[in-house]
């Protein structure tokens, strides 16, 4: 039905529930005529200024994801629904029992940047102002914690001194550990749109390098020293900002003295790069007055994070070029509202409103909240966290919206660490995650397009996001489930809040309680919207970045513009950095180094981009990058499936060999798990060890061994969504017949049921399983065998179609998945066996927003298109969202190359 068809349209202006960037979104929903569902229609919100408009496209793809399969939608105790009531005094009951018997610090809350900060703001009071423990730690700690003691070490504060307008402005972006491209597009096109050159230090080559004037592919966990040779070089070519040094800084002396033996001949061969593009980068640096550098994970997921950090922003410092338009060291987050967890207090050495554990600090959030049993110092990080439900210490943790049974390091031990803790009580939208499995009590909880609150983005902006959707089943607000607890609790005085901007307030009052010079002053200070009505709250809140107080009420775009920082004398302190190598160091058992990372168009453990069916056609399963040197060395052929082994685990996925690897280095994507895909956890790999400062895992250099795995044969399964629910089911519980045919597999969702990818290890019995998965034996099922020349085909069904198997000795020639998937949707035919005929090979999708495959692209450039534009005019493709004009670019490379050649 055409939207002009459509009436009662309403608009919802929010924000958008992925990365850091924040993007501002305006959800419409329509109303159909009669009794259908409404009409969701994403775009952009062009007044937003994150983003003024523009969406990647997995913020394009939103509406997509939405609806309710796969929710949770009652309260699960010990797998069966109950009510509320019975849910809540389960939580209660527990926690006060094993607080009464084993102390405080008996339980842990673990929370996630998918919360809103008024979520976040009530968890944090719970426990760390009435329950007593500071064992509240957030998965910010996994991405975002060593920027955040970088810049408490060298600046006072977690405090971004940089704005998005400063990506305008700049001349020089360095991006450091990160593929913008892929994982911040809407502030990678404001790069790209504004005058800067851009330098990419990455060890292996991406959508980003492909786009950058420069790319230093540095040796994995080498950017300390790359940094340090550039402080070196700074001062050996007169490039310091003395005066500034002299009068905003202090301890330039140790810093210097570190950096004095990285010599840029040390440098390149230590970070294993040319000297002369070492030099490059060191000139285009020192010349150019407005540089930004912009770093991510591949910086902060190190063993030595806060010190890469450090070192970067000590190059600021020594140039003056810090708190100016244009330039600064920018920390770029990867979850909506980290800024926000970190603001009231979600890390565990930290309380709200950024103070730490001094005596002064809890003393003063004590008597704001009028708290009766204030923790007394910080509690466990979360690698130490899990470590403790491990061994016992830690015997009831609520986990809210996030996964951690996939997402942290040594990730199948942290499953088995929940499975035998006493109490588990899991928050979320989702009833079917790794996490999940391994809980007593699900409570569910809204998600985005239903909840109510604020987020901070990556450079201080505050914005409402709003719910628009009615709340499905029994779903319930974070800070409401919360709330009800702390009452169960005997807190219920301390948690009477009956709306998200109660909450707010006294959030925005605690930020400028006694915050001032004579009491330490402190960055975060949102004290001017403490008054804020609900009505301002609810329709007429801007986005705004903080501090937003009495001096500056209409908040503070760039900090640190007056040389003061946030430290007790005022002066920003530079740090001298002593590069150290990955703690986990390869060997002759494991010879390789493995990173991890994101891909264009999936986000975290895929709880929501899976859902949108065209979000997978970029890359649908687990994959392994690898270089061709080692893929000859190691005997692995592309598109093979391999097995990833390192001292905590293993890692199935499938072989791409790209030369943006380096030799000896392998990568592989984080977003699948071991409910979506066998043995498909990378984070499974990673030793946990972690940075002395932040506490923050090692995540982009484990050391592990490759090889091939030998499969019988391939097979493709689309199954309706019962039979395909049982089948994963079984899957799940190692069902004999199947783990004993199955060597690999994974699942991708499609309307109306699921596809499964399988990797056979002999030839299956397809009448067994059938049987198994459809509990017909005794009954007649209708079974139909085609052998083509492209593999075998089975029509297995009753009275419609139930499964459809298409198998071969060579996965890349399974028919194209589109084709057979629209099969579900349709009345089965006169002649059953027309569906297993005629199906065409399958086509990668370059383009997702428009559709546009890579074989399309190709034969328009075969036909004479040589740029990306004359590609968008014919094709579409990289018109909407822009994420894949660095793949379109690098395909018409590859191409016209071949053809010159």
């Amino acid at each position: 039905m055409a939207l002009t068809e459509l009436f009662s349209a309403r608009k919802s202006c929010t924000t958008c529930p992925y990365c850091g960037v924040g993007c501002g979104v305006a959800a419409t929903q329509a109303l159909q005529p009669g009794d259908g569902d409404p009409v969701i229609r994403i775009q952009g919100d062009e007044q937003h200024p994150a983003n003024h408009g523009k969406l990647c496209v997995k913020g394009s793809s939103l509406a997509d994801t939405l609806g309710n399969h796969g929710r949770l939608l009652k309260p699960q105790l010990h797998g069966s629904d109950c009510d509320w009531d019975t849910a809540l005094d389960y939580a209660a009951s527990k926690l006060r029992a094993t607080i009464d018997e084993y102390g405080p610090d008996s339980v842990a809350f673990y929370l996630s940047g998918q919360l809103l900060t008024e979520d976040y703001y009530v968890a944090n009071k719970l426990m760390k102002g009435f329950i007593g423990t500071a064992n509240v730690d957030t998965n910010s700690r996994l991405c975002m914690s060593s920027a955040v003691a970088a810049y408490k070490r060298a600046l006072g504060a977690d405090a971004v001194p940089c704005n998005y307008e400063d990506l305008d402005e700049a001349e020089l972006v360095v991006l450091i550990g990160s593929n913008a491209a892929w994982t911040h597009p809407i502030l990678f096109q404001r790069m790209q749109a504004g005058k800067a050159r851009l330098v990419v230090v990455d060890p292996r080559a991406s959508a980003t390098s492909e786009m950058a004037d420069l790319h230093l592919a540095i040796t994995p966990g080498s950017d300390g020293a790359l940094f340090n040779g550039l402080l070196h070089y700074l001062t050996e070519y007169g490039a310091l900002d003395q005066t500034f040094i002299d009068n905003h800084t202090e301890h330039f002396t140790d810093a210097l003295y570190a950096a004095a033996e990285w010599t840029p001949e040390k440098v390149a061969e230590y970070c294993s790069v040319a000297l002369d593009q070492l030099l490059a980068f060191y000139e285009l640096f020192r010349s150019t007055e407005k540089a930004v550098s912009f770093y991510s994970q591949g910086v902060n997921q190190s063993s030595s994070g806060t010190d890469k950090n450090n070192s970067i922003i000590n190059c600021h410092l020594a140039t003056g070029r810090i708190g100016k338009p244009g330039c600064g060291p920018f920390s770029i987050t990867g979850q909506p509202n980290a800024m926000g967890g970190r603001e009231v207090g979600g890390l565990a050495n930290m309380l709200a409103a950024h103070m730490d554990f001094s005596d002064d600090n809890i003393n003063r959030v004590g008597r704001f909240w009028q708290a009766s049993n204030m923790a007394k110092g910080p509690g466990l990080k979360a690698v130490d966290l899990f470590d403790a439900i491990d061994s016992g210490k830690v015997k009831a943790v609520w986990i809210m919206a996030t996964n951690p049974a996939v997402s942290m390091p040594d990730a199948r031990k942290v499953a088995a660490a929940l499975r035998k803790c006493p109490t588990v009580i899991v928050s979320d939208c989702v009833g079917d995650t790794d996490t999940a499995r391994c809980a007593d009590l699900l409570l569910p909880a809204t998600t985005w397009g239903e909840k109510n609150g604020t987020v901070t983005n990556s450079e201080r902006r505050i914005s409402r996001q709003k719910g628009f959707l009615e709340i499905p089943g029994e779903a319930r607000h974070d800070w409401d489930i919360i709330c009800d607890v702390a009452h169960r609790l005997g807190y219920g005085e301390a948690f009477d809040y009956q709306h998200p901007v109660e909450i707010f307030r006294e959030h925005a009052a605690l930020s400028g309680f006694e915050n001032n010079r004579a009491q330490t002053r402190r960055a975060f200070d949102i004290s001017a919207l403490a008054e804020i009505s609900e009505q301002e709250y609810d329709h007429y809140f801007t986005p705004v970045q903080w501090p937003v107080n009495a001096d500056n009420p209409d908040g503070t775009p760039r900090l640190f513009s007056d040389g003061d920082f946030f430290t007790p004398n005022g002066r920003a302190r530079f740090i001298a950095v002593d590069p150290q190598c990955p703690k986990q160091a390869t060997g002759n058992q494991y010879p390789l180094v493995m990173n991890s990372g994101r891909l264009r168009d999936q986000w975290h453990t895929m709880t929501r981009t899976g859902r949108a069916r065209k979000l997978l056609d970029h890359s649908e399963a687990p994959e392994v990058h690898v270089h061709p040197q080692e893929a000859q060395k190691f005997g692995i052929e592309d598109a093979q499936l391999v097995r990833v082994e390192s001292e905590t685990g293993q890692f199935f996925g499938r072989a791409r060999v790209t030369a943006s690897q380096k030799p000896g280095q392998l990568f592989a994507p984080i977003h699948w798990s071991d409910s979506l895909a066998h043995n498909a956890t990378v984070s499974a790999l990673a030793v946990p060890v972690t940075d002395p400062f932040s506490g923050q895992p090692e995540f982009k250099q484990m050391a592990v061994n490759i090889e091939p795995l030998k499969a019988h044969s391939y097979a493709c399964l689309l199954l309706r969504t019962s039979t395909a629910t049982e089948l994963h089911s079984r899957l799940q519980a190692g069902d004999r017949l199947l783990e004993d045919t199955i060597l690999h597999w994974y699942r991708v969702p499609v309307e109306g049921g699921y596809r499964f990818e399988l990797a056979l290890k002999q030839q299956p019995d397809w009448q067994a399983i059938a049987d198994k998965l459809f509990n017909l034996s005794g009954q007649q099922l209708n079974r139909q065998r085609l052998q083509l020349p492209s593999g075998e085909r089975w029509l297995l069904h009753s009275e419609q179609m139930e499964l459809l198997v298409f198998t071969s000795a060579d996965w890349q020639s399974l028919p194209d998945r589109k084709t057979l998937e629209d099969a579900l949707n349709k009345p089965l035919p006169e002649v059953p066996a027309q569906l297993l005929q005629n199906v065409p090979a399958g086509a990668q999708m370059v383009c997702t927003c428009l559709q546009v495959s890579r074989k399309e692209i190709e034969a328009a450039i075969a036909d004479g298109a040589a740029s990306v534009d004359e590609l968008g005019e014919l094709l579409g493709c990289g018109t909407n969202c822009g994420s894949c004009k660095p793949e379109i670019s690098a395909l018409l490379n590859t191409n016209l190359a071949v053809a010159v050649g």
